[in-house]
Order: C-alpha cells, then structure tokens, then sequence
C-alpha cells in the first residue's frame, strides 16, 4: 500500500499517460486545458460578443470532464496520497531561490512568498501573478494550445507545429528563469 503514497516512477505513469493519448486518436480527440477555457467561456455566452467563442462547445463537453477529473484528482491526491507537502527539488536549486528571498523552497509545494492569501496583498505580486496569466493565456492562443496539448497531444500525433511550441515553451522558461526571474526578484 505504501506505493499508493509515493510518487509513480516515470515506467509506470508514461505508459498510462501513453495508453490516453492512444485512446483519444483513436477516438479523434485531442488532449489540451486551455481549450476548455474556450468551452467555458462559449457555455456562458461570450460568442454573443466574440466571434471566436462561436462554436458548437457540444463537441468539447468531454474535455470538461478532465478538468473536473483534474481538480478532483488534485484534491484526492493532495489530501490523502501526498506524505509529504514539500518537493523534492535540488539543494542547490534550494539555496539559489533561498538567496532570491522565496524561504519556503524545499519546504512547501508551492511558494508562500507567491501563492499565500497575503501574497495577494502585495501589489507587486497581484500584477506579476496578473501580468504572468494574461502572458500565458496570449501564449497559448498564440501557439494554438497550452504546454500540455501540444507536448502530450501534438507530439503524439507526430505534429511539426507542436514540436516547434514545445522547443519555444522550453526556450521561454530557460530565458524567464535564467534571465527575467533574477531580475524580478
């Protein structure tokens, strides 16, 4: 029962995460979140506004499934199959953010310095939170999908484009961690 608790080796979730990705072209589906944002938005009427929302959302009601299939998994597995609320990340990587003033590295699963209701206080990290989501979302309409639609979905399928997004996402993160981030903070 232990391995319930303990983080899956990649040989055991790649395969199941491949078995999905086989099942959903089989089917002509593609994996991706951020088009369930344009679902959702299509559900509450922003096609009346926007042409890009006017679409038959009928044919997408299944990809909502997985983000309720994500949220609830999320809470099962934060609640009852997580021992531990920290990462196992380097102790360089910790020491490094340590030194940029996030304290909480190594120690929770998300940075409090960040993601804390009294970070919300903070007016520089309401509009790095607010600045970053805005970049994301542009970022994935942009690209014509998130990272995980495009990484798992895209590349599955063999897409050139979605190789492309993919060596840009990586690109931007080095650049973001390695440049901007130091900079920010």
């Amino acid at each position: 029962m232990d391995w319930i608790f303990s983080p899956w080796p990649w040989y055991v979730s790649g395969p199941i995460i491949a078995f999905i990705m086989f099942l959903l072209i089989m089917v002509g589906k593609n994996f991706g979140m951020s088009s369930n944002l344009r679902t959702m938005c299509t559900i509450c009427g922003a096609g009346n506004k926007v042409d890009f929302f006017k679409f038959d959302w009928k044919h997408q009601r299944w990809n909502l499934t997985v983000v309720l299939g994500a949220i609830i998994g999320g809470y099962i597995g934060s609640q009852w199959l997580s021992t531990d609320i920290a990462v196992a990340i380097n102790p360089d990587t910790i020491t490094d953010l340590n030194n940029l003033g996030f304290n909480s590295a190594g120690k929770a699963y998300l940075p409090t310095e960040l993601f804390d209701t009294s970070a919300l206080l903070s007016f520089k990290n309401l509009a790095l939170l607010t600045i970053g989501g805005f970049l994301v979302g542009f970022g994935a309409r942009y690209a014509g999908g998130c990272t995980s639609g495009h990484a798992i979905s895209g590349l599955s399928n063999l897409q050139l484009p979605s190789l492309i997004a993919v060596i840009g996402f990586f690109i931007g993160g080095l650049f973001m961690i390695h440049v901007l981030f130091p900079f920010i903070f």
